[in-house]
């Protein structure tokens, strides 16, 4: 494996803490160059600390007080960067060769786009940059050479189980010889829930992942579902693949993290435990394979293997994916920054957990009536999301 200079953006968050386990494990070809984190400064103090860092990135002047305040020596203390400018100047870095792009949310969208406009390894794990910017992500892949590997457990499973591993690039056709990609899904903490308890489910709750471990916004986004739409979107433009060809698949034991159907029928799978390290150390170790520190996996301690449709009924999100995606690039923009809002009104105890789905789809329908858009540039995506959070806001408010 190649000697490699990683760059974790979203450092402190679930993704951030199992790459900086597995870059752990293979001293001799990975080493940190540089980490960021928002919320969590005093965790990246010590992440630096522990990984010889050179450089870390903080959102604000009170951030790097924090960071300074936070830092118990060790290794020389890291060059401390300031603000969304400086995440995007870090991964062009001429040390830098792999860009680990965790950020959740919009926010991790400029330095996602900046890591493969500079050529890097990106290993994609920030859902916002395909899904309000597939096409000119996947354009900026192409034109700058970038090696492009997906981290999502589920996009990262197709990835195994294409023809020659997929290839790190960014397809204009779909794999030949493939007839279906089919996405799985646990059906969250309440895919066996009675419909007419829904609208009284807490935050803790939905929470709560039965087989995952994640933060909240992303646990709620498991438990509506919205995340598997925003991974079909994903999987469109990771892939090349018609919507009409993409089936998502309720699994909940979730250690077949998603499955490819060939022309001949054949359907190849990956299997593993329900642990990110597993993409993560795919991803890192490219082409080859290495030691991640996953377990085995107890095939027979598992016993069964099930699957189902799922209920657009009890996941209204997923439907609204679907449509969003057969809609067009604005209203997949408008799908996510819709949920970001609704979620953070649910986390906050403002609205109902059935009025997730509510609320994206009155923004789906505002934003319908608007001039269509090519979406060519960084700042019209933006400028998109940024309306449609104000629209979603709007309908928040009318719900308290």
């Amino acid at each position: 494996m190649q000697a490699q200079n990683i760059c974790v953006l979203g450092s402190t968050g679930s993704i951030g803490v199992n790459t900086l386990d597995v870059i752990a494990r293979h001293p001799e070809s990975l080493s940190v160059y540089a980490l960021s984190a928002y919320h969590r400064i005093e965790q990246l103090a010590e992440q630096a600390r522990q990984t010889g860092a050179k450089v870390v990135i903080v959102p604000t002047d009170q951030a790097r007080a924090r960071f300074l305040q936070a830092w118990r020596g060790g290794p020389a203390r890291p060059e401390i960067r300031v603000g969304a400018q400086a995440l995007a100047d870090t991964v062009a870095d001429a040390p830098v060769t792999t860009v680990m792009a965790a950020i959740v949310g919009a926010a991790g969208l400029p330095a996602a786009l900046a890591a493969a406009r500079a050529g890097k390894r990106v290993l994609l794990a920030n859902k916002e940059a395909l899904v309000a910017a597939g096409g000119l992500f996947m354009r900026t892949v192409r034109e700058s050479g970038a090696e492009l590997l997906p981290i999502d457990s589920e996009h990262n499973a197709i990835f195994q189980c294409l023809p020659q591993a997929g290839r790190a690039t960014a397809p204009t056709e779909p794999a030949k010889g493939v007839r279906r990609l089919l996405l799985t899904a646990s059906g969250g903490p309440f895919r066996t829930t009675a419909l007419d308890q829904l609208a009284s489910v807490t935050p803790d709750q939905a929470c709560a992942h039965p087989n995952w471990a994640m933060g909240r916004k992303i646990s709620v986004d498991s438990a509506t579902m919205l995340n598997k739409g925003l991974e079909v979107i994903e999987a469109h433009w990771l892939f090349a693949m018609p919507v009409n060809r993409i089936q998502v698949v309720v699994h909940p034991q979730s250690m077949v993290h998603s499955m490819v159907e060939y022309e001949d029928g054949s359907v190849l799978a990956q299997l593993g435990q329900p642990d990110m390290r597993t993409p993560i150390a795919y991803g890192l170790g490219f082409p080859e394979r290495i030691a991640s520190g996953v377990g085995l996996l107890a095939l027979t301690a598992l016993g069964r293997l099930d699957f189902e449709e799922p209920d657009f009924e009890r996941f209204p999100c997923l439907r609204l994916s679907f449509h969003a995606l057969r809609a067009g690039q604005a209203a997949c923009v408008a799908l996510n920054a819709a949920n970001e809002i609704a979620v953070e009104r649910f986390l906050k105890q403002q609205i109902r957990y059935t009025e997730i789905a509510g609320v994206i789809e009155a923004s789906l329908d505002r934003i319908s009536g608007l001039p269509a858009s090519a979406l060519d540039s960084l700042d019209e995506v933006l400028a998109l999301d940024a309306h449609t959070r104000s629209i979603a806001s709007e309908f928040c408010l009318l719900r308290t």
